[in-house]
């Protein structure tokens, strides 16, 4: 139901009468519930609310932005003509590049699809699951510290615009994670948790914390935290490299996801999150990758985190390829960007909040499955290593060369499952490294990964992104520690 219907025409009437030549506007009612268990006790429950909306001018080709959360008419026209001021200082710029006017009218109203209402859970019964999953992994005396948490996002948004748009979307989503740290006799300490990367997130309901599975998984976590604690470091080396979804799917955030976001590639990201070294001019000539390298964008992928009816400015989202058989085809775009260097829009423009600008954001990517189970892929390898769990990672400003430092390393000889090794670091430059995937699994082993907090911009956004992936392998990769390090 539109709640704030009366107010967004007062907003866009006063944004025209300012001189706006297009506008628009979206109210925000974001509820973040969170909660964090440690060691036996509750550390941190959370429940915050926040109201305002956001309002985009246009004069001349070029935008302004306020955001709000007075609702008073008095603020209403303020926030009107404050956005339409600081486009028209903006289209004083000689060299600047315009934007594309908006001409779409949208009626529509779209919700997350869920299956399990967080209020049907309470507090008690949600802090009683996090305590009994944190217990379980006290397997040994030497594990000193566990965790688990639970995090579950509710975002209504109403947008309205001067050319007619109203849409009305319900964004639901959560997210689960546990973890044990041990002490070994040396006195280090490792860590082990999951699932994926630091959780599981994803688009939908309470469901989404029962799909994370902790009770099942936490005893595990335990039980490789104390292995870990006293394993050898991996040491350094040339090797058949097999990474499950949990580092893929960052892998895939880090070197594929955010140096395609055409913003980036343009050089507007560039004093805070550096650039890209893949630019529009490659496309359809860059190898970024092996041809098993399909990577796509798809918001209106099921259970994704940035899925959506309707992007921040009013874009519907549609399956794009971005990668083909390792060929560069097209970017995470905007409107605007989009029509600058004639490539698809992905509906990737998002702000994290009523006060922030939208901007183009990483959103949901996919590496198409291929064929075969993990264990088939081990089965396949003579002598390699397989990596789960995520410790550290760096790359740099052009996201070419990283550094990706796993929780837990099981090497792999003549098709078996050996010893355990942590710090299983492994480096790569990003074309070679993708250039020397062989193994992509199928369908059985895809899962849709999620991240909660992908930081951009500035000042800083922390937005919410997808990397859905089964699991693969990349040939002679180098990896491990100096034994001394």
């Amino acid at each position: 139901m539109a709640t704030y219907a009366s107010a967004a025409a007062r907003i866009l009437d006063s944004a025209t009468k300012a001189g706006a030549d297009y506008a628009d506007v979206q109210f925000w009612t974001i509820r973040t519930e969170g909660l964090f268990v440690r060691n036996g006790d509750v550390v941190n429950a959370s429940d915050d609310r926040s109201l305002g909306y956001a309002v985009r001018a246009l004069v001349a080709g070029s935008w302004g932005f306020y955001g709000s959360d007075r609702m008073a008419d008095a603020d209403l026209d303020r926030s009107a003509v404050a956005a339409t001021a600081i486009a028209r200082s903006g289209s004083k710029i000689a060299d600047r590049i315009p934007a594309v006017t908006p001409t779409n009218k949208t009626i529509a109203t779209w919700q997350t699809p869920f299956t399990k209402d967080p209020e049907s859970v309470s507090l008690g019964e949600r802090a009683a699951h996090l305590l009994g999953v944190e217990k379980s992994m006290h397997v040994a005396p030497n594990v000193a510290v566990g965790y688990a948490y639970m995090n579950l996002w509710t975002t209504s948004k109403e947008f309205y615009s001067t050319t007619g748009s109203s849409i009305q979307q319900t964004l639901r989503q959560a997210g689960a994670g546990c973890g044990a740290s041990a002490i070994g006799k040396d006195k280090d300490a490792q860590t082990r948790g999951g699932p994926g990367d630091f959780g599981l997130f994803q688009g939908g309901g309470y469901e989404v914390i029962d799909a994370a599975n902790l009770a099942a998984l936490a005893p595990e976590y335990g039980r490789e935290a104390v292995i870990l604690a006293d394993a050898p470091a991996l040491s350094s080396g040339v090797t058949d490299l097999l990474l499950d979804g949990s580092v893929l799917n960052l892998q895939m955030h880090e070197s594929i996801g955010h140096p395609l976001e055409l913003d980036r590639s343009l050089g507007w990201e560039a004093n805070f999150s550096g650039i890209s070294w893949a630019t529009p001019d490659k496309v359809g000539k860059l190898k970024y990758g092996s041809d098993l390298l399909n990577i796509y964008c798809d918001n209106a992928m099921p259970q994704g985190m940035a899925t959506v009816g309707y992007d921040d400015e009013a874009v519907k989202p549609e399956r794009v390829p971005l990668i083909e058989h390792g060929v560069l085809r097209a970017f995470l775009s905007s409107r605007d960007t989009a029509a600058q260097v004639g490539l698809p829009q992905t509906a990737s423009t998002r702000a994290q909040d009523w006060a922030s600008v939208p901007m183009v954001r990483m959103t949901n990517i996919g590496l198409e499955p291929h064929e075969g189970t993990l264990e088939s892929i081990i089965a396949d390898t003579k002598d390699g290593v397989l990596v789960s769990g995520m410790r550290s990672w760096s790359i740099d400003d052009h996201r070419l060369n990283f550094q990706f430092g796993p929780q837990i390393g099981y090497e792999i000889k003549n098709g078996k499952r050996g010893k355990i090794y942590k710090q299983p670091t492994y480096t790569g430059i990003t074309p070679q490294f993708w250039g020397s995937l062989d193994r992509v699994g199928g369908q059985s082993e895809f899962r849709v990964w999620g991240t909660a907090n992908c930081g951009k911009g500035e000042p800083e956004q922390s937005g919410k992104t997808t990397h859905a992936c089964s699991v693969a392998r990349f040939r002679n990769v180098k990896m491990g520690v100096k034994a001394d390090a």
